[in-house]
């Protein structure tokens, strides 16, 4: 169906059609006990470490699962530059095609198959392996197929050292210090895998050597310098390192790993920390059988998708964060049916409130109660900002359906977040003022992801939760938005930290100003509005391309319009009081000429964020509820004559 074919008359019954269908798809997609989980696709990566994980071990062999892995892993190879990239469409990645090659040669491709000449091919124009990250140069140097002297020192007394020292693992973000942790066992021991197969990738290197390429905004060259200075030094003593401290800080780790062990869920519920965990189990000498690194084993096989003939590892899963969202949606499209799959799923969100640990988080706020939800099923010490007051909303909205059944949830969610608050008024995801920038310098930080400062896409989730709840003129409040108005770029956008990119952050920051009360007059809201109306597709749709992170970002490049944008966009603009407007019905228009015949919507182009410039997402799910969530908003508020929403999201 061509967006010009549908009749404005007709608009709204296609309109209301459309969320129908749409609404009836997400709620097929339900489990039985009331949650939403979709498939969560990084690239070659977390696949490929996978396999080279498996052969680590000296495990027996899979054939199958490492078949159907090489399936997926030349499927995403690229047509064009033979390598593999970030995400769908990607330009090429040394590192991730590195790994890549090095699992596809694991699994038995021979080096003179023509996809492997190519990819050998494109990584020695990039620099050879040499030219990886500091992630890829260990994970070649755990196999013997690289040398330790090119990583970045990181002792394992550093686990030691008092809270003040400028380098301590409570500045750096919880997914780097549940990372790094069990790592610095392993770069203390350098143990070398099993490897029963004997693959190494020799042919991968040429003879240059390479220096490593930082992906960090706002690097220092003094910080750099001295902090190269201090890598040199660290490699020169640490033979000298006294054996009784290092024991020391070795059982310091395994303390850490184990106390977060999280069950099946695994360390920091994501998988390179787990499969960190389980290599430093092992080369600690504990046998398979052991209820530690048994676990910790099992956490990672709970990753794996496995299809008729492809499989692939996930980064992590995402249960409260697509139950949440999805809840919204069937709560925007209304009906008894939808809501009554709304309450299904905060019904099931509600006992997943972290309401007796104490987390990482408690080190920077020792004296506010826990309240949060984590990403993913179980990651109790880790809980975010984020899915709390995305779930705090929903169930905010679903009250008048079940009264009082969320009043205690709510309070104590909203109790942790507020006490979370940075001191520039915004929110990070998991910690507070995790802001210490010149960390960004050190050597082992070239991912440019070990901090977690506070953003406008998260800060935006939590001023949209206080102002749905009835806070909009407290200190705390004003603070938020004075740090939202200091973040929006010149353009009139807004970066998303969580979300690609500029798209998810204005939207996410324009649905708090309207909730904080903020008409389409405010400066700050005419110039966010305008910028989603000037870069709107002539499909109708929008579009943003993960190069949007680009250290060297110059402003908005156009890019293909995707299902979950143009949700986004939609979703922002009638938040500003734009429901009226041209652009919002020909967005309409668009997703509803792109409704699949199964009621949702393709989308391969990735539009998570992970770590910018580094890692991306493809939530599976995004295409399912945002665009639904858009198109029954505007049925409910052209029905209204409302022009404002009346919730935070």
């Amino acid at each position: 169906m061509s967006i010009d074919t549908i009749d404005r008359s007709a608009l709204l019954e296609e309109a209301d059609a459309t969320a129908s269908k749409a609404a009836a798809a997400l709620g097929g997609l339900q489990n039985a006990d009331g949650h939403w989980v979709f498939e969560l696709e990084a690239d070659a990566t977390i696949p490929a470490e996978y396999v080279l994980l498996r052969h680590y071990l000296g495990e027996p062999r899979n054939a199958e699962i490492e078949r159907k892995i090489g399936v997926y892993l030349r499927r995403i190879q690229s047509p064009s530059h033979h390598g593999w990239g970030l995400f769908h469409g990607g330009a090429f990645d040394v590192s991730a095609s590195v790994k890549a090659y090095f699992a596809l040669k694991m699994i038995g491709d021979s080096i003179d198959a023509p996809h492997m000449v190519q990819a050998r091919t494109a990584i020695h124009k990039a620099g050879g392996a040499a030219a990886a990250n500091v992630f890829t140069r260990i994970q070649l140097a755990l196999f013997g197929a690289g040398p330790w002297s090119v990583v970045p020192t990181l002792p394992v007394e550093l686990i030691l050292l008092p809270r003040w020292f400028p380098v301590h693992l409570s500045k750096m973000s919880y997914w780097a210090r549940t990372v790094i942790v069990p790592l610095l066992v392993l770069a203390a021991k350098k143990p070398v895998a099993r490897n029963p197969s004997g693959v190494l990738v020799d042919e991968l290197y040429t003879t240059k050597r390479a220096k490593l390429v930082s992906k960090a905004a706002g690097t220092k060259q003094a910080w750099t310098t001295f902090f190269n200075g201090l890598d040199v030094v660290l490699k020169g003593v640490e033979p000298l390192w006294p054996k009784g401290t290092r024991q020391r800080a070795i059982d310091a780790c395994v303390t850490f790993v184990t106390e977060r062990l999280n069950g099946v869920d695994g360390l920091g519920a994501i998988y390179p920390a787990m499969a960190n965990s389980v290599m430093m189990f092992d080369c600690l000498g504990y046998p398979e059988d052991h209820p530690a690194r048994a676990i910790a084993r099992e956490s990672v096989e709970r990753l794996l998708v496995v299809k008729d003939d492809e499989a692939y590892c996930q980064p992590c899963v995402s249960p409260v964060w697509d139950t949440a969202l999805a809840s919204h949606a069937m709560l925007e499209a209304g009906g008894e049916e939808a809501e009554a799959r709304a309450a299904a799923g905060l019904a099931w969100l509600k006992p997943l409130q972290v309401l007796d640990v104490k987390g990482d988080w408690a080190e920077e706020k020792p004296d506010v109660r826990p309240g949060g939800w984590a990403f993913q099923y179980n990651n109790a010490h880790y809980p975010d900002l984020d899915d709390t007051a995305v779930v705090v909303m929903a169930m905010d909205r679903a009250k008048d359906r079940t009264p009082a059944a969320y009043d205690e949830s709510i309070a104590r969610g909203v109790e942790w977040t507020v006490g979370l608050q940075s001191k520039d008024g915004g929110w990070g995801a998991f910690d507070a003022d995790n802001s210490y920038h010149y960390l960004n310098n050190i050597p082992f930080a070239d991912h440019g992801a070990l901090l977690d400062p506070p953003t406008s896409d998260v800060t935006a989730r939590v001023v949209s939760m206080l102002a749905q709840l009835g806070e909009t003129d407290t200190p705390r409040m004003k603070a938020a938005l004075a740090f939202l108005e200091k973040e929006q770029m010149p353009d009139g956008s807004w970066f998303g930290r969580w979300g690609v990119n500029y798209i998810y952050g204005t939207w996410s920051v324009l649905c708090a100003l309207n909730a904080a009360g903020l008409d389409a007059k405010h400066p700050m809201v005419r110039k966010g509005a305008d910028w989603l109306i000037h870069i709107q597709n002539l499909d109708g749709g929008w579009g943003e391309d993960c190069e949007s992170y680009a250290l060297d970002y110059k402003g908005y490049t156009p890019a293909p319009s995707t299902a979950s944008q143009t949700g986004w966009a939609l979703l922002a603009l009638m938040a500003a009081g734009k429901v009226d407007h041209p652009a919002v019905e020909r967005g309409i228009r668009h997703l509803i000429s792109t409704q699949a015949a199964d009621g949702l919507w393709g989308q391969e182009k990735y539009t998570g964020g992970g770590f910018p410039r580094v890692f991306y997402l493809r939530y599976h799910g995004y295409p399912a509820y945002f665009p639904l969530w858009a198109v029954a908003r505007y049925r409910n508020l052209k029905r209204s004559n409302d022009p404002r929403p009346a919730f935070g999201m």
